[in-house]
């Protein structure tokens, strides 16, 4: 599936009439399986479901004038930090809404994240993730494959052009960095 991917993602770049929409088709289900794998690992839910956030990562992916995305690994990868930053962004608007006394009225379907009850855990990750991403971007990266976009090792290794062993490794840095950042807010 990678080549499709891959040509799909030359047509956008080129500016080609329709391949944004067969991009958009062609990548969906992979989407949103990563998202379903984040979201489930995250536990019961409230506020926001799967296909609500591959629909908001979607939105955010096309909106871009000129995307640039070089190959299939890149795409995966900004998909990724689209999700973060919806999940943060959603959490930080509950618990505006939360302060001023208005309720929201939430459709529940599929599996949602519990942004409600994690937002200030979320808030303090996005903290230590942004000081491990300026201490070594790669860490960065894995934490948000394998977080946020609910990849395997295996699929985070192939996304970033790395072997299994190297995320691995990188993973359980990564945590430990977390771990000690999350310690010390």
């Amino acid at each position: 599936m990678s080549a499709p991917i891959t040509r799909l993602l030359d047509a956008v770049r080129s500016g080609a009439p329709g391949s944004l929409d067969e991009l958009f088709t062609l990548v969906y289900d992979e989407l949103k399986k990563q998202a379903h794998r984040h979201l489930h690992a995250a536990g019961p839910a409230r506020t926001l479901n799967t296909t609500a956030l591959v629909h908001e990562a979607w939105l955010k992916l096309a909106a871009s004038d000129a995307p640039d995305w070089e190959h299939r690994r890149h795409f995966f990868c900004v998909a990724a930090r689209a999700m973060r930053q919806i999940v943060i962004d959603r959490a930080r608007r509950r618990r505006a809404a939360k302060r001023e006394g208005r309720l929201e009225r939430v459709d529940l379907e599929e599996r949602d994240l519990a942004v409600d009850e994690q937002a200030e855990q979320l808030f303090a990750l996005d903290s230590a993730l942004r000081s491990l991403e300026s201490n070594d971007p790669r860490l960065g990266q894995i934490v948000e494959l394998r977080f946020f976009a609910g990849l395997s090792v295996e699929d985070t290794a192939q996304a970033l052009g790395v072997s299994e062993r190297t995320v691995k490794r990188d993973w359980r840095l990564a945590r430990a960095f977390l771990y000690r950042e999350l310690d010390m807010a």
